[in-house]
């Protein structure tokens, strides 16, 4: 198989698991936050071993307890998922709405130049979107995480592809 050919199904696959995940988002969040507690439990637990062997007695403390505190945000996670997707969701639209302000901010500072509307819509969109996040969070906090990845894996798909068909288009084949 030539490597256009390898690069070409890894873009149709990445797109076929994009429109599974945007079908079957709540599963998706699910499994996301399922992942995360586990990751958060392993690295966790991994801390809190290791911290008893850090040097002095304020470190050790230190170490162990942020340890056993992400092995246990870890543990929350993975019992309470659907909770779980309610919190990351909050963290998204935190850093969403904190984004548009940022953008807000550099737009004003830059409206001597030709990238001030572009900015401040850009910007505005941000806040936008994680108001409208906001406002029907109950409804958005289960499917969003599913969503953001199936959008992913779609736009990775595009690019798999594209790359597949530049590849094809400009390299000698042997």
């Amino acid at each position: 198989m030539s490597e256009w050919t390898r690069w070409l199904v890894a873009g149709l696959l990445s797109f076929a698991l994009g429109l599974v995940a945007l079908g079957n988002a709540v599963a998706v969040s699910i499994g996301i936050v399922w992942v995360t507690g586990s990751m958060l439990l392993l690295a966790g637990s991994t801390q809190a071993v290791l911290g008893f062997s850090d040097s002095g007695f304020g470190n050790k403390v230190l170490s162990v307890m942020l340890g056993v505190l992400m092995a246990m945000l870890g543990i929350s996670f993975m019992r309470n998922p659907l909770e779980g997707t309610m919190s990351i969701t909050a963290v998204i639209t935190l850093v969403i709405a904190s984004a548009g302000v940022l953008r807000l901010i550099w737009a004003f500072r830059m409206r001597q130049s030709g990238y001030f509307w572009m900015m401040l819509f850009s910007g505005s969109l941000s806040i936008l979107l994680a108001g409208f996040i906001l406002a029907n969070f109950m409804q958005t906090s289960e499917r969003l995480l599913g969503i953001l990845l199936g959008i992913e894996l779609l736009l990775n798909g595009v690019a798999l592809s594209v790359l597949a068909l530049f590849l094809r288009a400009y390299t000698d084949e042997t």
